[in-house]
């Protein structure tokens, strides 16, 4: 056998050689045959997570805001609070399908059919049962997508003020409304004036150009802050024009975009932006190249980082294998590899090199030493994964300044993050957890996955790593990660739930200081309070809930849990989906069969309400008013009573 001993479905990535400090290095392009030219050295990798966004500043709770002790007249009652949508970073807002200013509510939904299931009917409009070829399927009732201003305020007077002829995820600035539209064939920046909710008018938009997508958005201090990535075109990979507001595009020119010195996977462009949402004016961007996969944005008040994943350099990595197992192969075939590495060609090239120089030795041999070397081969690459899992895969950081959006520094680290609470910047530091060890190799004679672990490095202003916690939860993955001022917390899973606490009061020394195995898995962290971390996941196929006290940051403990009787709630994917009431000691999350209030009173989690609607998707409070927002409607509690004293359908 030849090149048959080297299925598809483990032939590693086609990457390039990743040098640790090169990769820290970006520079400008001096054309559009540069760009190419490193194009032609860049193979694509399309596998990823996605992005989001992370937390800088602790908040407990989901923040609030304040409204000026004044009625509008002496029949409306005074808005006193009312929640926001819940974020990672205090004051920097993000989008949701959900927003409000204390007196309206937005919402925000697509075309979509709902309804109980019909059964199916004869051509008479007879039940079952009637001969097949009459049976027809009465259809679902189709509720029509776009945005309901809803007039939320007094209560007794909720009603629909006005809509929009247009969805997507919404950020409300005064009485401007942004609406994020990314649905084809309609994918613009819409921003509303609804000063007169009923009578919303559009002020401006831009239209979000093909082979571009918004992959990460905030709104802090008046200025929408975007991150758009381009599909690179081979053929002409710039200018790059991600945007344009009608016939004018915003051009940026192969000059003015930046790539690592050393040559890596690359087919996108990863573009940072701030718009007034007033005027509609691009006053400051940026444009560095990456990859389509595995990438995380996160927004503090001073920084954009926007971080890009490598699997690294296999022939490189097969190559110092044999210098630490020489006796495997022949020295010719080592130093024939040896010298591969080296060569000014492609990494596609180079891989398929290597398989052919494999495959040849490996026909030449009889079935025994055949079948002895394939053995071997397996047996040793799997213990030099070991002690090398962090030589294949790196994370790549750019750290893009608020102020002016200028790159500020860039760096990597070893590993993958998982998601957006996987960054966090603190006192200067940026904190990053990652998953190393998850790479799958073969070389045509086996193959081998290095086991996995879970690092968390600590990174100074200039994205140099000062300090790190190595090897937490060996041979598992993250699910979660929340980093709260000094402390950290991380939970892996593979069979049961490590719960970790993290100790990073010095940046150069942090270290793992306690840890809780308990059955299950958390998603979600969230803070609570001082000192409680709730936990939302997954125990036995079913949501799970766990309250854990951290008080002693060696020994945290479970105070309660709580297992719903529901497969999935959207806060395990989204932290949008949350919402808490910190007045009331109590906290919403959407299900599958609707939505859930818990009280977290008295250090326990106990189920004060049940809203059985179809499609429950958010709730935000309004003084001591909790509205449940679905799909089809909005149901109103009392907080004090939880009883229902509102419905409206949409």
């Amino acid at each position: 056998m030849s090149r048959g001993l080297i299925p598809s479905s483990v032939l590693p990535p086609l990457t390039t050689p990743v040098n640790k400090d090169d990769l820290a290095k970006l520079e400008k392009f001096s054309s559009e045959t540069e760009f190419k030219d490193y194009l032609s050295k860049a193979p694509v990798i399309g596998y990823g997570r996605g992005f989001g966004g992370a937390l800088a500043v602790p908040s407990f709770g989901t923040t609030e805001k304040s409204v000026p002790q004044a009625a509008d007249n002496a029949s409306q009652a005074t808005v006193d609070r009312y929640s926001d949508t819940n974020v990672q970073v205090k004051g920097i807002d993000e989008p949701d399908i959900v927003k409000t200013d204390g007196r309206e509510i937005y919402v925000s939904s697509p075309n979509f059919y709902s309804g109980e299931p019909r059964p199916l009917m004869g051509s008479q409009g007879i039940s079952l049962p009637v001969p097949a070829d009459e049976r027809v399927a009465i259809p679902p009732r189709l509720t029509s997508g776009g945005v309901r201003a809803v007039k939320a305020w007094p209560v007794q007077n909720l009603k629909v003020d006005g809509t929009i002829g247009k969805s997507g995820d919404l950020l409300l600035s005064g009485n401007k409304l942004v609406v994020l539209s990314q649905q084809a064939p309609d994918r613009k920046i819409y921003v509303y004036d609804v000063s007169n909710p009923a009578s919303p008018t559009e002020k401006w938009n831009y239209e979000i150009k093909d082979n571009n997508e918004i992959i990460a958005s905030r709104l802090y201090q008046g200025k929408l802050y975007l991150v758009i990535r381009t599909q690179v075109n081979m053929a002409t990979p710039c200018p790059v024009r991600p945007l344009a507001m009608g016939e004018t595009a915003i051009v940026i020119p192969c000059t003015e975009i930046y790539h690592p010195v050393t040559v890596v996977p690359a087919d996108a462009t990863y573009t940072a932006m701030a718009i007034n949402v007033d005027s509609g004016k691009i006053e400051k961007n940026t444009t560095f190249v990456g990859s389509t996969g595995q990438s995380v944005v996160y927004m503090s008040e001073k920084a954009i980082y926007i971080s890009y994943y490598y699997p690294g350099d296999y022939v490189a990595y097969f190559s110092d294998f044999l210098k630490e197992n020489s006796d495997l192969l022949p020295a010719e075939i080592s130093q024939r590899l040896a010298k591969l590495s080296g060569y000014d060609i492609s990494p596609a090239a180079k891989m398929t090199e290597l398989t052919q120089v494999l495959s040849n030795y490996e026909s030449s041999l009889d079935n025994d030493a055949r079948l002895k070397l394939q053995n071997e081969m397996q047996n040793r690459l799997t213990e030099y994964g070991k002690k090398h899992s962090r030589d294949l895969g790196k994370t790549g950081i750019v750290k893009v300044a608020v102020n002016g959006l200028g790159i500020a520094a860039s760096g990597t680290v070893p590993g993958q993050s998982l998601n957006q609470f996987s960054l966090d910047e603190f006192e200067n530091n940026l904190r990053i957890a990652t998953t190393i060890g998850q790479s799958f190799w073969g070389f045509g004679f086996g193959g081998g996955q290095s086991e996995s672990a879970n690092d968390v490095y600590v990174l100074d202003a200039n994205l140099n790593v000062v300090g790190n916690i190595q090897d937490l939860g060996l041979t598992e993955r993250i699910y979660s990660a929340r980093f709260i001022g000094k402390l950290g917390y991380l939970v892996t899973f593979r069979q049961t739930d490590p719960f970790y606490v993290l100790d990073l009061s010095n940046p150069r020394a942090p270290k793992m200081t306690g840890e809780l195995k308990i059955p299950g898995f958390s998603s979600y962290l969230h803070p609570l309070r001082d000192n409680q971390i709730l936990g939302v996941g997954q125990e036995n196929g079913k949501v799970k809930l766990s309250l854990f006290d951290v008080s002693n940051p060696s020994a945290p403990l479970e105070l309660a849990k709580y297992n719903l009787d529901d497969y999935w709630s959207e806060v395990s994917s989204n932290h949008h989906a949350y919402q808490q009431d910190a007045k009331h000691q109590i906290f919403f999350i959407p299900g599958g069969k609707g939505g859930y209030i818990f009280s977290y009173q008295g250090n326990n989690l106990r189920l004060v309400k049940a809203v059985a609607t179809a499609q429950a998707r958010r709730a935000v409070y309004i003084n001591d008013y909790l509205y449940v927002v679905s799909d089809t409607g909005i149901t109103v509690l009392d907080e004090t009573a939880w009883n229902t004293v509102k419905e409206l359908s949409f």
